[in-house]
């Protein structure tokens, strides 16, 4: 039996692994959805801008100017917006890609394989309801500070408080009611839904053209010149300002979520992902310099800065209008995650990954209700008695994570060669325009070379054909990219904790920094060294790819920088789902034969494996990691991109998967059904291959099983 069950593990980790690495491909018309194409660049934008301005300005702008920057925020807001604008480029050359819902999550299935695809949507799935609950949470608290604490004081007083870690103080029923009002108000329509959100947002940006009108009326020129001058904390404190300021530009990611509600999405992402990026950026430069011009940095209330600097020039009505802002602000922040998370759920159910239930769309409303109630409730159940400081942090790590991808799968992509469908498109000259995300194909001779010749090594770089001549089209970047990323994790890391060795010039600190830049270098070189393909691209990102490498270092950057307790949380949450992978898959193939629970697998796992004690705690104990069963158990077998025909129904299609001894529960081998009982889709139906004789021989001999 041990050679037996060597030769059925490295069968099924064997395809198990291609599983795990298949893309999404996109057939036929990509434009084609059951979503409501409504919405025209104005709403995208606006969108955009909504989901970005929100609590930051009015609280992030206090706390980095007196404690990290003073008036040098100024610095750090245009550093935060350049960084992150890198991945904004990213985002919207995939909207003009893959006009598609799912944002980072499809963009990472196209490119980068489908495991990873559902670690960044699960991750976008809680970075969303998290950032819902907490912005609710946010918005209730201002609302109770307006009314001088009358809400918290009456539920404390009837209700009690919660005396547990990581609960709140009390219920926050106001934060609860905030989730389902504004679900309800999503409810009536996409178009109606923007409608909403342009309104408040336009009365957002009033008042933030309201504080930089009267912040430079008031202004005192020697706010900027006294007390340590513009820099009173050194350039350190500007870059630690920027990593501090850069989350106040989350959220450009609901612009590439709205992919599949837009009118002409290869215009409007585009458009409104670079048109918001730069009116907020320069809204919160203006306000941050109009802020500490008017009152000294180190004199700033870091809980209100802005209503109290207006208190202290003698503008007490002022505060009010600051008031109505700072809640229009973050009722469009959490308009924007409530928009956005069931949006992402029905992506990764459309691509079979989540349950199906939550790919249906309401055909009245055009909208994914299930989702959408499901969205509402979840959070406004986290807002109700959670403290959620603490998990905002943690998820920060899987925003950064999907930046770094989604800017990684740009270079992947543009030196992928083209499909053996797109090829074949070109063979016979041409098809219809909106199987190409609206783009035309190319038609000159040049151009049609250029998508032949993509991830090819280029005619002036052949002297390197002995590094990476035998790669297959493509790989050599794609290894070059992944090179990368790692390097740049090292660089960052060295340099975040050597920096004093590197500033009194230790050798070897000096040596690594030295290998560690020539690393960097050599992948970018050989990059640069392949063909791309950039045909059938309305909007391309610029020096490819140099501005999508700047964009992972920077990203893995502020990922070093995060709180170490974050990171053990991360790595832990990380290894435990990785290290499950492998025993958890040992025996799925049973499911081609057998019906059987999830309790059922469990235990056959636990019977036929020998695994170790902690593995066994971990497997028993499985609300661990419910997002990595959900797709192993799951996702890894509903997916669209499956194929048909697998290792796993070559193992079983002999008479042994009709015996009891593989499946002693509720065998259903007594019906004489083929191995695979999935209906094929509809669209791979036609292309279902039958299974030679030869191929239908068992891999593991009777005689050896029965030893």
């Amino acid at each position: 039996m041990p050679g037996a069950r060597r030769m059925i593990l490295g069968h099924v980790v064997s395809d198990l692994s291609s599983k795990m690495n298949r893309t999404k491909k996109l057939g036929g018309d990509v434009l084609e959805t059951p979503l409501n194409r409504c919405l025209n660049t104005f709403d995208i934008t606006l969108l955009g801008i909504g989901h970005m301005v929100g609590a930051g300005i009015y609280v992030l702008t206090g706390t980095v100017a007196k404690d990290l920057a003073g008036p040098g925020i100024v610095l750090s807001f245009l550093l935060a917006g350049l960084t992150s604008l890198l991945a904004a480029l990213c985002y919207a050359e995939f909207g003009t890609r893959i006009p598609k819902a799912g944002s980072a999550y499809v963009y990472t299935y196209i490119s980068i394989g489908e495991f990873w695809a559902f670690v960044i949507g699960w991750n976008i799935i809680l970075e969303h309801m998290i950032g819902a609950a907490s912005v609710a949470r946010a918005w209730s608290g201002y609302i109770d500070s307006l009314l001088g604490g009358a809400i918290s004081n009456i539920t404390v007083t009837h209700v009690g408080e919660l005396h547990e870690q990581l609960l709140g103080r009390y219920p926050d029923f106001l934060a609860f009611a905030a989730c389902i009002v504004y679900a309800c108000l999503l409810g009536i329509g996409v178009k109606g839904s923007a409608i909403f959100n342009s309104f408040f947002t336009m009365i957002n940006l009033a008042v933030m053209v309201f504080v930089i009108v009267m912040g430079f009326y008031y202004a005192r020129p020697e706010n900027w010149t006294s007390g340590g001058g513009f820099l009173p904390f050194g350039f350190s404190g500007v870059i630690a300002g920027a990593a501090t300021c850069f989350y106040a530009f989350v959220g450009f990611d609901s612009i590439a979520t709205s992919s599949e509600e837009a009118i002409t999405p290869t215009v409007s992402i585009p458009l409104a992902t670079l048109t918001s990026m730069l009116v907020v950026t320069i809204g919160y430069i203006l306000v941050s310099a109009a802020l500490t011009l008017m009152v000294p940095y180190w004199s700033l209330n870091v809980g209100a800065a802005l209503p109290e600097a207006f208190g202290s020039i003698g503008l007490t009505w002022a505060k009010y209008v600051v008031s109505v802002g700072a809640l229009c602000g973050m009722t469009t922040t959490l308009f924007g995650s409530l928009f956005s998370l069931p949006r992402c759920l029905y992506a990764m159910a459309a691509d079979g990954l989540l349950f199906s239930f939550l790919g249906s769309v309401n055909q009245k409303t055009q909208l994914p209700l299930v989702n959408l109630a499901i969205s509402g409730v979840s959070s406004a159940l986290l807002a109700l008695v959670f403290d959620l400081e603490k998990l905002v942090e943690f998820m920060s790590i899987g925003t950064l994570l999907a930046y770094t991808i989604v800017s990684a799968s740009v270079i992947i992509l543009r030196y992928r060669p083209p499909s053996p469908e797109e090829a074949a498109i070109l063979a016979v000259g041409g098809t219809d325009d909106s199987s190409q995300s609206g783009a035309e194909l190319p038609s000159p001779q040049s151009d049609i070379m250029e998508f032949l010749s993509a991830g090819k090594l280029r005619s002036s770089y052949r002297w390197m054909d002995m590094v990476v001549g035998r790669c297959e089209p493509g790989a050599a970047v794609s290894g070059a990219v992944l090179v990368f990323t790692c390097f740049s994790g090292g660089l960052c890391i060295h340099l975040h904790f050597s920096s004093q060795d590197m500033q009194e010039g230790v050798w070897w600190a000096v040596l690594l920094t030295f290998f560690f830049v020539i690393s960097l270098a050599g992948c970018l070189l050989i990059m640069v060294a392949h063909e791309q393909n950039t045909t059938g691209l309305r909007f391309k990102v610029p020096l490819v790819p140099f501005i999508p490498a700047l964009s992972i270092f920077f990203n893995v950057d502020l990922m070093v920088h995060l709180n170490a307790l974050t990171w053990v949380r991360f790595i832990i949450w990380m290894a435990v789902v990785l290290d499950c992978v492998a025993y958890l898959n040992i025996f799925l193939w049973v499911r081609f034969n057998i019906r059987m629970s999830v309790g059922e697998f469990v235990l056959i796992l636990l019977k036929h494996v020998d695994l170790p004690p902690v593995m066994d705690l971990v497997i028993r104990c499985t609300d661990v990691f419910p997002g990595m069963l959900v797709y192993f158990l799951y996702g890894i077998h509903h997916s669209k991109e499956s194929d048909q025909v697998s290792s796993y129904s070559v193992l079983m299609t002999s008479s042994e998967a009709g015996k009891e001894k593989w499946g002693a529960m509720r065998s259903t081998s007594q019906q004489h059904l083929p191995p695979l009982e999935e209906k094929p889709a509809p669209s791979q139906a036609h292309a279902h291959k039958e299974i030679s004789t030869e191929d239908d021989k068992p891999i593991v001999d009777e005689e050896e099983v029965t030893q």
